[in-house]
């Protein structure tokens, strides 16, 4: 299995989640909305402390590329398939991280920081729904030089197929163009995610430049919508956004751009070369579903084990949606020991 060796690379902010079942009271105590995602203000920082107080919590080694690099190489159950870099700090939820990831089998380097906390996220979930709070702290230190040191570079060279969330463009879009330019030149393939509204609203630009390189474009049908409206197009349809996503102008000709719109319970869309695919999700009856948090970084994660055994797109969304159909089951971003996808 030597050509699945460092054959992905994930970039970006590993979080360790704190996972826990709250009420609505403390959802509306922090102004927080429910299936959404927001980056920590002051007004949230004393949320990490009661959680863990308060409730019963799990922690797990997160953070959306982190997430769907995991899953990645659970599902391909090939050692040392997987990689990923990101900045964590030098404390106990850093040694946390550490024992965590390793223990998934992703071969993390980790730039540790001295001066942040690793960062974390708080997984509010209540009822089959969640709220995800972030505070990056030290996931948000990335440093370009750690990216340009000769064993972290060559993570890079490895890699055959690049996946970054969007999220990493609020830490540092520097270094995703970087590694986006190198994918463009080598003939990689470059994976990107629209992550969440937020990030289509207010890291517009960084977001653009980034889709100069991107072959395929992950994305729920909330963010498309968000990403339509910040650009004028004028239109909520998803499959009309999915089109116009996949035709944005791209820097290399090399591959097509690919736009795969998820929308819960409702048929994936896939935009490839002005046509939409649409694939229907096998509905989880109400009562196995545990908490929704993972599901769309463990689709991805199902997407890439098939994508880079150049498998048809077909079977690329079908193992997506075994990987969320899983994780969707379990409390957090977790997992059974071994797949069961054939």
């Amino acid at each position: 299995m030597a050509e699945y060796e460092g054959i992905i690379l994930g970039m970006g902010n590993p979080l360790l989640d704190i996972s826990a079942i709250v009420d609505q009271d403390f959802l509306t105590k922090y102004g927080l909305n429910p299936n959404n995602a927001i980056l920590a203000e002051d007004k949230h920082l004393p949320m990490y402390d009661e959680i863990c107080s308060k409730y019963n919590v799990e922690y797990i080694a997160g953070g959306s590329t982190q997430n769907t690099i995991r899953v990645a190489q659970w599902m391909l159950q090939i050692p040392g398939a997987t990689s990923f870099i990101g900045s964590i700090g030098k404390d106990k939820y850093g040694e946390e991280m550490k024992k965590n990831s390793k223990l998934s089998g992703v071969n993390v380097h980790y730039y540790e920081d001295e001066a942040a906390t690793t960062g974390t996220c708080a997984v509010c979930v209540v009822g089959n729904g969640r709220s995800l709070v972030a505070n990056l702290s030290a996931a948000k230190c990335y440093k370009l030089d750690h990216l340009k040191r000769p064993e972290i570079w060559a993570l890079v060279e490895k890699a055959k197929y690049i996946y970054i969330a969007g999220f990493f463009l609020t830490v540092s879009p520097e270094s995703v163009q970087l590694v986006a330019q190198h994918a463009t030149v080598t003939n990689k393939v470059f994976i990107m995610n629209l992550s969440a509204p937020f990030i289509c609203e207010f890291f517009k630009d960084a977001q653009d430049n980034a889709l100069l390189y991107v072959d395929y474009v992950f994305g729920n049908e909330t963010e498309a919508r968000m990403f339509s409206k910040i650009h004028g197009w004028n239109t909520d349809d998803v499959e009309e956004i999915a089109i116009k996503i996949s035709k944005w102008r791209k820097a290399s000709g090399t591959y097509k751009r690919i736009t795969v719109i998820t929308q819960g319970g409702n048929p994936v869309i896939v935009a490839e070369d002005g046509r939409i695919e649409k694939y229907p999700v096998e509905l989880l009856p109400k009562e196995k579903l545990v908490d929704t948090n993972g599901a769309g970084d463990a689709f991805v994660g199902g997407f890439l084990s098939q994508l880079v055994q150049k498998k048809q797109i077909k079977e690329c969304v079908r193992a997506g949606c075994y990987a969320s159909n899983v994780i969707i089951q379990r409390s957090g971003c977790t997992y059974p020991q071994k797949p069961n996808f054939s």
